[in-house]
């Protein structure tokens, strides 16, 4: 009895894990494609991975490029852009994400994401830091 229910509680525990990883996994696809429209320049695509508040203050898909191409040029354009460590809580995912600006200096993003009440992810912020500051 004692061996069936271990077994209930590991298989439980499991299942969350994997429910955690492919929630991961989710919100690092929405990070890399909303990394790739900005490659592309399309400022639509990079748009409709933004949450509802960040559409609130950049109301159209052309201020919200400006802003990144502005104030996070390394999320813009850069050299290398690996995804870091993450962390689920809730229906929020930080995610860390190391990347090298098109200069060759290396900067850390913590993008902050959560889960829309139609089960989607969306950007909710990025944080940049050269790497090596400290936060």
């Amino acid at each position: 009895m004692r061996i069936a229910a271990l077994l209930v509680a590991l298989s439980v525990a499991l299942i969350g894990l994997s429910a955690r990883a492919d929630d991961i996994a989710t919100a690092q696809g929405v990070i890399r494609a909303q990394e790739q429209a900005f490659v592309r320049d399309d400022a639509s695509a990079a748009y409709s991975y933004a949450a509802p508040a960040i559409k609130e203050i950049f109301p159209a898909p052309e201020i919200f490029m400006s802003m990144v191409q502005n104030g996070y040029a390394p999320v813009y354009r850069h050299k290398s852009f690996e995804f870091g460590e993450s962390k689920v809580e809730g229906s929020r995912i930080a995610q860390r994400v190391h990347i090298v600006d098109a200069n060759g200096e290396a900067w850390e993003a913590l993008y902050t994401l959560e889960q829309q009440a139609d089960g989607s992810y969306k950007i909710t912020g990025c944080t940049l830091l050269k790497a090596g500051q400290a936060v």
